[in-house]
């Protein structure tokens, strides 16, 4: 026998309570708490018969959206009713909708995610190698910076809306159309005239890259039990280790033997591939509930959202921070910050609900992958250079060294199953912030001009932090809520990430840039007439023409100013560590979700 009680917020004397015969075949528990309704189930195996009838009708004074998530929940008795009182259906508080897919089927899905994934992974490394060839082509090398911030830029603010979109209308759709969307870029990419018209269809390419990112990670997390998802996050994760080796290896063969246009034709054949896949093996079953959302506070978000990343970028770039141009765009991104909480408040399905903002679990799980994003970007910016100007190596091999944190991070990401399951989620990453500690400390202490197997170290050690990090903050954020809202918080976590990546970005090129320019201000009389300007010091590096003593100099200040940058990057895993201390110990799983977290 199991019984299910219904309490009424506003008479909480009306209670309704039904036994509901069922075979006995093993304990399930599930529980789901509200801020002032509780509902909860407590069965053996949920067989619902017609004594659950009475259910219905004590839920008359829910308040509309209680009534709509108990619709949601218990939609199918009229169904069972009719049939095998003995058939069995799996009801989650609140959710009635997830259809895992058979193993088989999931197989499949898997495969045409880590596809989706390559795309958006593989894209910016490709791209990134095949530069000069473009830059030679189609001209405006001023302007080829941009072909990579408007596609950071657009991605990081669509994540939200693709993952609110997800929850609204199916991962299915979404995701197809994404990369439908992605795939329309690539292709218009490839047709570029000008570096203008690249620009331009960049930014298309990212529009679909953002509903990529989104809605791949919130699919790992319906298809697969919490205990799974950390080995999933792991094969997920190692795609992006892939794409760091063979894409600058494919663009640069691209480039050089065929032509830089195939670095965007070669998206076609494997989005299609993956298209196809989602749309044979992916079956969603969503519940017909009608949505409303108010363009405008999607739009004002959207808008402030790049007008503040946009301001972001070009600080210390393309004019100081300190200057009318900053002030302008940062003030005009507050003002349109504050209209968008004031709309959104009365939107009935904002982007980023309120109730993101009034989890501390979510909260301290969203902080901390902005911290790990800022992290992220030291190596990123400046390892490679260094590794060229600094230590003496070349190209391909100062690509190894950035790309060797690609070892650790998905090995990590897959073994974090096993202690999250052990330690809980927020030791888990606390374990990790004290990985990234130790690799940039690492750093700290390397001697001039750097044995490559120090930078390797580092590298690894990064790695398995960031892994540690990563995958248990979002797979501890997807198992506390339901179907109908993991997309909102797989979408927080995700732009979290990249906004943190452009405040990395920022942050650590106002560093180095700083110290670079007072090195060189501060260099010997004799010397000081011959210097490059700051802004060809990598040029003056790369060439052989200068003389040895302009070469050690130069050697030497770079590698001062790459230090200060993993001072700042140490500062940044500290305070990351102190936001994981201040997330709650315990996360709140979903009684569905359930399996054994402690600490």
């Amino acid at each position: 026998m199991a019984l299910i009680r219904v309490s009424d917020k506003n008479n909480p004397s009306l209670t309704a309570a039904d036994p509901i015969a069922m075979p006995d075949n093993g304990a399930h528990d599930l529980y789901r708490a509200y801020d002032t309704d509780l509902m909860w189930l407590s069965t053996h195996s949920l067989a619902i018969s017609a004594n659950a009838c009475p259910l219905l009708f004590a839920a008359k004074r829910f308040t509309f959206e209680h009534r709509r998530e108990c619709k949601d929940t218990f939609g199918s008795i009229g169904d069972t009713m009719g049939n095998n009182q003995h058939h069995l259906k799996t009801i989650t508080p609140g959710n009635n909708t997830e259809n895992i897919p058979a193993p088989m089927h999931r197989g499949w899905i898997l495969a045409a995610l880590m596809m989706t994934m390559m795309l958006a992974a593989m894209d910016n490394t490709i791209v990134s190698t095949a530069i000069p060839q473009i830059v030679g082509d189609l001209g405006g090398f001023s302007l080829f910076s941009w072909v990579f911030s408007i596609y950071l830029l657009i991605q990081t603010i669509t994540i939200p809306l693709y993952g609110k979109l997800a929850d609204m209308y199916g991962r299915k759709p979404v995701l197809i159309t994404g990369t439908s969307i992605f795939l329309i870029g690539s292709a218009t990419c490839a047709l570029s005239w000008n570096m203008y018209s690249l620009i331009f269809f960049r930014g298309v390419q990212a529009l679909g890259a953002g509903a990529i990112m989104a809605t791949v990670n919130t699919l790992a997390g319906d298809m697969y039990s919490i205990r799974e998802r950390a080995k999933i996050q792991g094969w997920l994760s190692s795609v992006w280790g892939v794409s760091a080796i063979a894409g600058p290896a494919l663009g640069g063969a691209f480039a050089e033997y065929v032509s830089w246009h195939w670095i965007f034709l070669i998206n076609l054949p494997v989005g299609a591939i993956a298209i196809i896949l989602l749309y044979l093996f992916l079956h969603e079953k969503k519940p017909h509930i009608p949505h409303r959302i108010k363009l405008a506070g999607a739009a004002l978000m959207l808008i402030s959202s790049a007008l503040l990343m946009f301001g972001i970028l070009q600080g210390g770039q393309a004019w100081p921070w300190f200057s009318l141009n900053s002030i302008l765009v940062f003030a005009t991104a507050a003002i349109l910050i504050f209209l968008t909480t004031r709309v959104e408040r009365r939107n009935p399905e904002p982007l980023m609900p309120a109730w993101i903002w009034k989890n501390r679990v979510l909260i301290g799980a969203n902080l901390t992958m902005i911290g790990m994003g800022i992290t992220m970007m030291a190596s990123s910016m400046y390892l490679p250079v260094y590794a060229q100007s600094v230590t003496g190596v070349g190209p391909i091999a100062a690509g190894f060294i950035l790309a060797s944190m690609s070892i650790t991070w998905p090995l990590s990401s897959a073994l974090s199953g096993k202690l999250y399951l052990t330690i809980g989620f927020r030791n888990t990453a606390l374990a990790g912030a004290c990985m990234a500690i130790l690799g940039a400390g690492v750093f700290l202490l390397l001697p001039f001009p750097g044995p490559v197997w120090m930078l390797v170290g580092m590298q690894l050690l990064l790695g398995a932090g960031f892994g540690l990090i990563s995958t248990p903050m979002l797979v501890g954020v997807q198992s506390i809520v339901t179907w109908n809202r993991r997309g909102v918080v797989t979408g927080a976590n995700m732009f979290s990430r990249y906004f943190g990546q452009t405040l990395g970005a920022a942050i650590f090129a106002a560093v180095f840039n700083s110290v670079l320019l007072s090195s060189l201000h501060k260099a010997p009389a004799l010397i000081a007439p011959k210097l490059p300007p700051p802004n060809q010091v990598i040029e003056t590096l790369q060439s052989k023409n200068s003389s040895p003593q302009i070469q050690s100099f130069l050697r030497q200040i770079f590698h001062s100013a790459t230090h200060y940058v993993y001072i700042a990057l140490l500062i940044t895993a500290v305070i990351t560590l102190v936001i994981i201390l201040f997330t709650p110990a315990k996360f709140p799983v979903l009684g569905n979700e359930q399996t054994r977290e402690e600490g």
